[in-house]
């Protein structure tokens, strides 16, 4: 299976609050008064200057000391809540009764599926029989791992289904080692390989070797980190130095590669046809390769070149000969193209299923038909087939809602995908030869009833006339009086969608009275490659700006009120709820910024930064230095505003965003003189989210919400005076 960006990308940003900050009964009064030591950047004509440059030194002994302070004041802030504890304890009703289910792979008669059984606070790799056998673990991240939390990263089973391939982390770092377990026994076997951070394990047509990506740095804090990363061949049992190289840069002058560029080489079974995927950073285009898969790794082995970046090729699917390739070339909703893997030509290519009403998302091959997933104008899934006679078929879901984790074979008949909707727990499904969509009882239904929840989609009139999709999640009979307490969420990066999911967390808070809102802002990808576009580099004020006028749409449509009102936004979309609090401080009480970018014209500086570039530009080109001071939020903090009360979070081993990201983002607004309160939630053994327990996934948002509704004035949550 070929890397895809999404895999990159893949974030579930929630962070576990530093309790062990300070002693039981003492108080931090106040957050810690950063140093001010400016630095001056003159960028194309314009001078900015940096109070707290000083914190981008890795790990000096000063940033990490005002980290555990900030982590300090942020817990004694919560702490002082009264009813955060009974709403965590909500949280976890809501959370802590559902199977979560994800991620199915089928091979050699079984079904590997990552569960998370009731009341469990991590994902487990079980395996069990096709069609209805029991489940046995194959993978517990909490076994032995004394008190550490762990996560697996990704894994990949073998052809015959005996093997998996799997990488696991500590901490949130995602610093995985490549590791390998047996279906039959759970032994896991000694073969190890560090620096394994994004994997991408293909099996050969033998199950006895994988090909995987390595990074080649070993400094994780080093600028050049994730340069030069290199594509292997490992067979198991042998040692690392007999391990073959199979894609780096230099290695091959058909296939070159620049420095950020991450080769992905992929075994199609039964095809003997390789394919190399160059990943560009988190660039949606691809550039791709084939090669026999019997002269991977010798001198001259004979690649040939598919498409480059410039063929605007986004996603691709083999099976023997035939390779599918995704496309918006020509059509925003995405096309596909068909052509050969062993003499490619995407000059000539067939286009098999052209631009339709419905928004192509991914294309996976199976024995029996391509299957594709996509969207409708609402935004919710619908799943296609092209047969191999070269008919569309549109198959009928069990249900209205989004599709996730889908899985093909091209050695066997039909797809399984999970389902899901904002108000209806994910349901693992099974479509076979016939059409005909099973649903399984491997995820149990929720454990409470939840047909008092409601939702709803609108489109709101941007100030430029664009409509933005605006998700609404509301508990029936909610009152239109102008004073919900109501969250927007809101990302518009990468092209990626925020599609329907079960909003388990968030009932606790329509409980409350509250209302849940996503904006689908431009930079995302909902409505195609052109919503994409209309939110990138200079076009990024879009993002913030849709954000800003779906928040007003809420309050005309007397949902809420300035007072009532507040954002989240994750990772990059901290850039998004950055600049619309800045931008419009008036508008919002409360704003949350998770894991986010917040400066973005020095991200490029840290170790995440370089891949990065494709998306969001450098300060070193003129096209694109203005586009990111433009979005930089720290520098668009001023002196003297009143600013709404804010909540920014950060985890010390976070590989994406680095954590003096949010640290000078609270320390400028803690200078800035606004009276409301400014928090950094800071996790010692945390990164980006991914790895989060569910408990610590409760946790941040018992917080989240009872400071929210704290600062919305709800009395419940009013802390006591002195």
């Amino acid at each position: 299976m070929p890397i895809t960006r999404r895999m990159l990308l893949a974030t579930t940003a929630a962070l576990p609050v530093l309790r062990a900050a300070h002693a039981a009964g003492t108080v931090a009064s106040a957050p810690p008064a950063a140093p001010q030591r400016p630095v001056t950047d003159n960028i194309f004509g314009t001078r900015i200057t940096d109070p707290y440059r000083w914190m981008e030194t890795p790990h000096s002994a000063e940033f990490m000391a005002y980290l555990k302070a900030q982590g300090a004041y942020a817990r004694s802030v919560f702490d002082r809540i009264p009813g955060r504890d009974k709403l965590a304890q909500a949280i976890a009703h809501y959370t802590g009764g559902l199977t979560g289910t994800r991620n199915p792979q089928a091979a050699g008669g079984k079904l590997f599926l990552e569960v998370r059984p009731a009341k469990a606070e991590t994902y487990k790799l079980t395996v069990r029989d096709l069609p209805d056998g029991q489940p046995r673990i194959l993978l517990d991240p909490e076994a032995g791992a004394a008190g550490k939390k762990r996560a697996i990263n990704y894994w990949q089973v073998s052809p015959d289904g005996a093997r998996v391939a799997f990488g696991m982390s500590e901490a949130g770092s995602e610093d995985a080692s490549l590791r390998f377990v047996e279906s039959a026994t759970a032994r896991v076997l000694p073969d190890t390989i560090s620096r394994a951070q994004f994997g991408g394990p293909s099996w050969s047509d033998d199950n006895q070797s994988v090909a995987f990506n390595r990074l080649s740095g070993t400094d994780r804090t080093a600028l050049d980190y994730y340069s030069r990363s290199v594509n292997w061949l490992h067979k198991l049992g042998t040692p690392e130095s007999q391990d073959v190289k199979l894609l780096a840069q230099g290695e091959y002058a058909s296939v070159p590669l620049n420095d950020i560029e991450a080769p992905f080489v992929s075994f199609t079974p039964g095809s003997g046809i390789a394919l190399a995927s160059i990943q560009n950073g988190v660039q949606n285009e691809l550039t791709l390769y084939t090669a026999p898969a019997n002269e991977l790794g010798k001198p001259g082995t004979p690649w040939k070149c598919v498409c480059t970046e410039k063929d605007k090729i986004t996603n691709v699917t083999q099976r023997g000969d035939e390779l599918y390739l995704l496309t918006y070339d020509g059509a925003p909703r995405y096309k596909l193209l068909r052509t050969s893997a062993a003499k490619p030509a995407v000059k000539s290519a067939v286009t098999v299923v052209p631009e339709s009403e419905y928004l192509l998302d991914a294309p996976l091959a199976a024995r029996d038909a391509i299957y594709l997933t996509g969207r409708d104008s609402r935004g919710l899934g619908v799943l296609r087939r092209l047969m191999k006679d070269g008919t569309i078929e549109r198959l009928s879901l069990p249900m209205e809602g989004s599709i996730n984790s889908p899985y093909a074979d091209p050695t066997q008949d039909g797809i399984w995908f999970q389902l899901a909707s904002w108000t209806k727990a994910p349901i693992l499904c099974r479509c076979g030869a016939d059409g005909k969509i099973v649903t399984t009882d491997f995820a149990p239904p929720a454990p409470y009833d939840t047909t008092d929840y409601e939702s709803e989609t609108v489109l709101v009139p941007a100030r430029d006339g664009v409509h933005v999709p605006l998700s609404i999640l509301y508990k029936k009979g909610a009152p239109r009086d102008g004073a919900r307490p109501t969250i927007i969420t809101a990302y518009g990066s990468y092209g990626l969608s925020i599609d329907p999911e079960f909003a388990s967390r968030y009932f606790a808070w329509l409980d409350l009275g509250g209302v849940f809102a996503v904006a689908h802002v431009r930079g995302g990808g909902e409505l195609g490659r052109a919503w994409y576009e209309a939110g990138r580099k200079e076009t990024k004020p879009n993002t913030w700006h849709d954000l800003i006028d779906c928040a007003e749409y809420m309050i005309a449509q007397k949902w809420t009120s300035p007072k009532t009102l507040g954002i989240e936004g994750t990772s990059a979309g901290g850039i998004t709820v950055g600049r619309a609090l800045t931008e419009r401080p008036d508008l919002f009480a409360v704003v949350f910024s998770r894991v986010g970018v917040s400066n973005a014209a020095r991200s490029e500086f840290s170790p995440n930064g370089p891949p990065n570039v494709p998306e969001f530009g450098s300060v070193k080109d003129p096209k694109t230095a203005h586009a990111l001071l433009a979005m930089d939020a720290l520098h668009h903090v001023k002196k003297g505003t009143i600013y709404p009360s804010v909540v920014l979070t950060t985890g010390l081993q976070d590989p994406r965003v680095s954590p003096w990201e949010p640290g000078k983002m609270a320390a400028a607004l803690q200078a800035s003189g606004s009276p409301n309160p400014v928090v950094l939630r800071v996790e010692s053994e945390g990164g980006h989210g991914i790895g989060s327990t569910r408990s610590q996934f409760d946790d941040e948002y018992a917080d989240l919400f009872a400071f929210a509704l704290w600062r919305m004035g709800d009395p419940r949550f009013q802390p006591k005076s002195g």
